[in-house]
């Protein structure tokens, strides 16, 4: 799954998923542009993959803003004359944005829109502006970060999984429209997924649920994802797009009874 050569932008490569895919992209040959909102994170993650021995920059962007997205593409085109893989991970949910996003009775209407601009909207902008470059170069693999959570409908967070829920098809269309030229498309799904920031934030309790949800019995790390994205967007996958790649320990493949379902029937077992 080598990247030798390949020129990337992995969006929201600060932390978590993104940052662990800018690492192992970087690793597997790419010269990779570490895109995040928060300049200090993109400049310790960059810093990081060049002291490894790999090829990254840091770049500046929020996907709120159309324009950072359009120079955060073009500056790479311009400073290394193609652009090979786009990442489009990065997604719009501060803290208070995600503490307001409960259902739709109670949503500010700004929040709901706020979610569009920046998740949706924001990857649509990152899909444009690769396909844009791409095709200079006859071709090239974009990977869209959906969610779980944009696959089956979650109790709470409607904006969120709705602008994933948009991914998706969006995915598919950008793989539909463009795949004559060369140009795959495909979105990976996570459920989630343990970084520190999980166990800071989120209760046990929540936790300890997703836990119980998966078949492996176990929470993905960050490098799970990565390694399904790096994959995408080598030749290797040369023959799939178009796909929405489930990297959730098969949460979402099952019945919503089959927790419940294994403790009754392991106990009955065991008595």
């Amino acid at each position: 799954m080598g990247l030798e050569g390949k020129i990337a932008i992995v969006t929201g490569a600060g932390s978590g998923i993104g940052r662990a895919t800018a690492q192992l992209m970087a690793q597997r040959g790419a010269t990779v542009g570490v895109a995040d909102i928060n300049e200090v994170a993109a400049e310790e993650v960059a810093t990081a993959i060049t002291a490894a021995g790999g090829k990254a920059e840091a770049i500046h962007l929020d996907i709120c803003l159309e324009d950072d997205i359009r120079q955060a593409v073009e500056g790479m085109v311009a400073r290394h004359g193609r652009l090979d893989i786009m990442h489009n991970n990065a997604a719009y949910a501060p803290p208070d944005v995600l503490a307001a996003d409960t259902e739709i009775l109670s949503i500010p209407t700004e929040v709901w829109d706020r979610v569009m601009q920046g998740t949706l909207r924001g990857t649509m902008l990152g899909c444009r502006y690769a396909v844009l470059a791409m095709r200079a170069n006859g071709g090239g693999s974009i990977v869209n970060t959906s969610s779980m959570y944009g696959v089956s409908a979650f109790y709470r967070m409607p904006a969120y999984g709705v602008s994933k829920a948009g991914i998706n098809l969006l995915t598919e269309h950008v793989a539909t429209a463009h795949g004559r030229e060369g140009i795959r498309c495909n979105a990976v799904a996570p459920s989630m997924i343990q970084t520190p920031m999980l166990a800071a934030a989120i209760p046990k309790e929540f936790i300890d649920m997703n836990v119980d949800a998966t078949l492996t019995g176990f929470l993905g790390e960050p490098e799970d994802v990565a390694m399904t994205v790096a994959w995408l967007a080598s030749d290797e996958a040369r023959y799939i797009t178009g796909q929405v790649i489930r990297v959730d320990g098969g949460s979402t493949a099952h019945l919503a009874t089959y927790a419940d379902a294994r403790r009754f029937f392991d106990g009955a077992a065991a008595a």
